[in-house]
This record gives C-alpha cells, sequence and structure tokens, in this order.
C-alpha cells in the first residue's frame, strides 16, 4: 500500500508540473493571491493581507502564509517566480489524491482506493487548480481530510467496530486548516454531510465519535490567533469584508459578474469532471440503486449531492465552487470496480438513462472541444500552427475514446491508461501551448517592454487602460494604476524615469496633460492583444517624457 500511495503523490505532483514555470500569472485571482503575498515578504508583515494599498480581507490568511513558507525556502524572497507560489496548489492536489486514495481503500479496498485517486489526479479542474497558486487546491485537500476521517468514524460505527483514536483529531485538524485557508467551506462541506446522513438514517449517535468538545478546542486554537490578531490589526474591518461583503454578498446576490441561474454546474460538469464524468454519473446512479443497504455508499452520497444542490442556490458561481464534491463520486467509480460482477449491469430507469446519454454527450462535446482548443486557439490567435497541438490533441482524444466505460465498470488498467492520457493532454496544453499564445499575455509582454526601455534602474510604471494585478506583480508592487491623467501626472512627477502605459487612442489627451509642463510624450513601442479579463482588444503605448 505505501508504495501505491507513493506512486500516486508522485504521479500527481507530474501531472501538474508541466506549466508552473511557463504558463504566465494567471488573473485575477491567481495575480491577487500571489501580489498579496510577495508583499508580505516585502515588508515582513505577515498578519495583514494586502493589495498594494487596498486591505484584501476576501479570504482567511492560510494560503498565504503556505505560499509565504514556499517563497521563503526558495530563498529568493520576494523575487521568487510564480512557480514557486504555484508549488503549494500543486501539493495541494497531490495531498487529495493521497487523503481520496487512503479513504477509498478503506472503504472499498486497495484497488478501489488507487481507482479513485488516479480519478482525482486526472480531472480537468485538479489539472487546472493545480498549476493556480490560489486557495481551491489545498483547500480540496483539507476537505478530503475531514471527510476521509469522517468516513472511517462513520462506517466503523455502523459495523459496530472501533475507529481509530487519531481520527477525530485529523477530523477537527482538517477543519481548523480549511477555515484558515478559505472560511466556512470545509466546515460547510461536513455538517451538510452529517444532516443529509441524520435525515436518512434518523440516528446521530456515531457522533459521539467526533470528540467534538476536544475537536472544537483544537478547531480554537488553530484558528482564534490570527482572528484575534487581525480583528485587532484592522478594527473588525476584515470581518466586514470577509462575511459582511465577500460570504454574505455571494450568498445573497450574484457577486463580481458571477450571478448565474441553478443548473450552471449541471452545464459546466462534464468540463470540470473531464474524463472521468460519465463514469461517475454512471457508478452515482448504480449506487443509487444500493444506497438503503450499503452505508459506504450513502456516505459517498451524502458528501456529493447536497453540497452540489447547495451551491446551485447561491447565486454567485464559478467553476470550482464545487470542486469539494467530486472526490465523493470518485470514490463510487472505485466502488464499482470491485463491487460485485454483475452491479454495472444493472437496469437503470428511465430518467437515469436519459440522465447517462446526457452525460455521455457532454463527454464528446469536451473531448472534442478540448482537441479542437489545442489545434484552433493557436492558429486563430497567433495566426501560426503549433507543432505540438498534433499530440496534445491525439492525447485528449485517447482519453476521451477510452473513458467512455465498456460493460458499465472501467477496469482498473484502464482508469491509469485515461489518466495517463489526459496528463499528457494537460502537459502539452497547459505547459506549451497556453504559454504560446502570446496575444493574451499582455503583462509579460508590458514588462519586457519596460526592461528593455527603461531609462533608469529604478523606473516605475503608471498604467492606464489596462490594470490587471498581473501587471503589479511583475513590474512591482510600487507600479501606479490609474487613468490617463493620472499618467500624465505620473510622467511630470520624475520626467527622467517615470515610464507610463496607456491606450493609443488616448495617446493625444496624455500629450495635452504634457504639454502645459513643456513635456511631451514619446512612445517607445506599442503592445498589441487581447486582455482575456475583460474580452476587449487593446492597443498599448508604453511612454517616456521629453522636452518639446
Amino acid at each position: 500500500m505505501k508504495t501505491r500511495y507513493l506512486l500516486l503523490f508522485l504521479f500527481s505532483l507530474l501531472l501538474s508540473a508541466s506549466g508552473l514555470a511557463s504558463l504566465p500569472v494567471v488573473d485575477r485571482d491567481e495575480a491577487r493571491f500571489v501580489q498579496s503575498t510577495k508583499q508580505m515578504a516585502e515588508t515582513g508583515n505577515y498578519i495583514d493581507i494586502r493589495l498594494q494599498e487596498q486591505t484584501r480581507y476576501k479570504k482567511p490568511i492560510g494560503i498565504y502564509w503556505l505560499q509565504s513558507a514556499a517563497v521563503t525556502l526558495s530563498g529568493k524572497g520576494a523575487e521568487a517566480p510564480i512557480w514557486v507560489y504555484r508549488l503549494v496548489s500543486a501539493l495541494g492536489i497531490a495531498l487529495s489524491v493521497l487523503a481520496v486514495a487512503w479513504t477509498g481503500a478503506r472503504l472499498f479496498g486497495a484497488d478501489a482506493g488507487m481507482a479513485a485517486g488516479l480519478v482525482v489526479a486526472a480531472l480537468f479542474a485538479t489539472a487546472f487548480e493545480g498549476r493556480i497558486a490560489k486557495t481551491d487546491a489545498m483547500l480540496l485537500a483539507c476537505c478530503v481530510a475531514a471527510q476521509g476521517a469522517l468516513a472511517q468514524i462513520y462506517v466503523a460505527a455502523r459495523r459496530k467496530e472501533a475507529s481509530a483514536g487519531w481520527l477525530p483529531w485529523l477530523f477537527w485538524a482538517a477543519q481548523g486548516a480549511g477555515i484558515l485557508i478559505k472560511g466556512p467551506i470545509t466546515p460547510l462541506l461536513s455538517a451538510l454531510t452529517v444532516l443529509t446522513l441524520f435525515a436518512f438514517e434518523r440516528d446521530g449517535r456515531w457522533l459521539k465519535r467526533l470528540k467534538a468538545g476536544w475537536g472544537i478546542l483544537l478547531v480554537a486554537i488553530i484558528v482564534l490567533p490570527w482572528l484575534a490578531l487581525i480583528t485587532f490589526k484592522s478594527g473588525g474591518a476584515f470581518w466586514q469584508e470577509a462575511v459582511g461583503k465577500d460570504m454574505l454578498g455571494k450568498v445573497a446576490s450574484g457577486e463580481e459578474s458571477h450571478g448565474l441561474p441553478p443548473g450552471f454546474y449541471v452545464l459546466t460538469y462534464s468540463l470540470f469532471m473531464w474524463p472521468f464524468g460519465l463514469a461517475a454519473v454512471g457508478a452515482a446512479l448504480t449506487a443509487l440503486n444500493h444506497v438503503r443497504e450499503d452505508y459506504r455508499l450513502r456516505f459517498c452520497l451524502a458528501w456529493y449531492i447536497p453540497f452540489w444542490l447547495v451551491f446551485e442556490l447561491i447565486p454567485t458561481k464559478l467553476p470550482h465552487y464545487v470542486l469539494p464534491a467530486y472526490p465523493a463520486v470518485a470514490l463510487l467509480i472505485g466502488w464499482l470496480l470491485v463491487a460485485p460482477a454483475g452491479t454495472a449491469q444493472e437496469p437503470l430507469k428511465i430518467w437515469q438513462k436519459w440522465l447517462w446519454w446526457a452525460t455521455a454527450f457532454g463527454l464528446a462535446v469536451v473531448t472534442l472541444g478540448l482537441a479542437a482548443v489545442s489545434i484552433g486557439a493557436p492558429l486563430y490567435l497567433t495566426k501560426s500552427f503549433n507543432f505540438w497541438s498534433i499530440p496534445a490533441a491525439v492525447a485528449l482524444l485517447l482519453a476521451g475514446w477510452l473513458a467512455f466505460p465498456r460493460g458499465g465498470r472501467m477496469p482498473l488498467n484502464r482508469i491509469g491508461a485515461v489518466a495517463a492520457s489526459a496528463g499528457i493532454g494537460y502537459a502539452l496544453l497547459f505547459g506549451v501551448i497556453a504559454p504560446s499564445l502570446q496575444p493574451i499575455w499582455l503583462s509579460p509582454r508590458i514588462v519586457t517592454a519596460m526592461q528593455l526601455y527603461k531609462p533608469c534602474e529604478n523606473s516605475v510604471l503608471a498604467a492606464s487602460g489596462y490594470q490587471e494585478p498581473s501587471l503589479v506583480f511583475l513590474a512591482g508592487t510600487d507600479t501606479v494604476l490609474t487613468d490617463t491623467q493620472g499618467a500624465g501626472k505620473h510622467l511630470l512627477s520624475d520626467p527622467n524615469c517615470a515610464m507610463a502605459l496607456a491606450p493609443i487612442a488616448e495617446e493625444a489627451q496624455l500629450t495635452q496633460e504634457l504639454a502645459a509642463q513643456g513635456k511631451k510624450a514619446v512612445r517607445v513601442t506599442e503592445i498589441d492583444g487581447i486582455n482575456y479579463s475583460s474580452g476587449k482588444t487593446m492597443s498599448l503605448g508604453l511612454y517616456r517624457a521629453s522636452g518639446q
């Protein structure tokens, strides 16, 4: 078993490796997280969270501390490249894979655990989150650790067996860590699971095994010190922003242009559960037929269904919000693998057949779509053919073809082949093809131009019209985000060294700002491209001040 766990851990890290360094900083969430962590390294203040001069209290401190640890261990400090920050996410996915494999092995056997681990490692959702430096990969690790401990305590109680004494401590430690990473998500997941099980069984005696008194004390020891410090330091502003604006704002209405009706996660399921979405639906539908007699299946469905329903009802929606639920259906794929012969061939009800075929259609569409993006994106954005598009498309098509279940269940060797094929596709898509799409990566090109044309070693950039946080991370914390008038004032404040970025369409206005002081704006280069965050095509000029 130890060898299997080690191989799974290394396999997961390998799947996340490509793109960690080559993929530019992604706007906007990743850039905000890494810039705030970078400022901690610059200032030595590891309590307060800031994005330039603004407070950033939307999420607790956990991910910033983990990224800060990676930055410190790298020896590069605030100059650490983006891959250092992303190592935390790659580790988070690898730990999630280990935790789900461990849980599956305890519930259904070693082969089931191995299958579930491979599934989680190779999902599109985890492939993306493992390459992006934000909260969700490490949150997933906390959620799976907590749910894995909870599952084993629950199953042992149903079997009338003793459960390991350290499991409650793992459960509560994961809750505390999860709260520090992303607030109430981990407790919400476990609470919904427990409430669903209680509603189904009307028996909560097993909950005594959680040792809630000592557990809540452990959570308080983990969480309260920083909460007390940030409450004092912010004068209560942390609670107003994190709870009042961020959390309650998302529950009450669509926040940050992400308000969407129920059904969003149904429509995006086939992409973010790719390539195992169909296998998971097949396993879940079969599990529904056995949920009354098999408490292990009951637990997995209580893990997935209520969490998914709650987030379908919340107005603010982003694809990664339901990521903590996906390991539950990965476990069901593992269960079906080792279930008695004939289980997978049991007849489905009419609505179940419709759902299965709809998901099969989704698998086909996403597979063809990913292959098409691999080939078409370079042709459309760079007007050139990328040689690596062909092996990427072949690997993605192979993964999708192999992922179509034959005979209901998917053998372990086929699961491994699907995961390996998907991993090759991800490596080329995220690590080679996406970084080559130069028109969409404006910030690195702006900073490269600035390094080439800056008149002084300490030149500071003021940016108008393009104000993405990735530019701040790459160009420096003192980068000024302003309008064209502000860019002109910045050039006048230090005409020998200052630089400005502005839309070429506003060049006349910039020149007018400088003319009053006997200066003119000199465009040293032009950067054309697409701001993918806003969808706007941009023509930006990089400027210096010069005498008339």
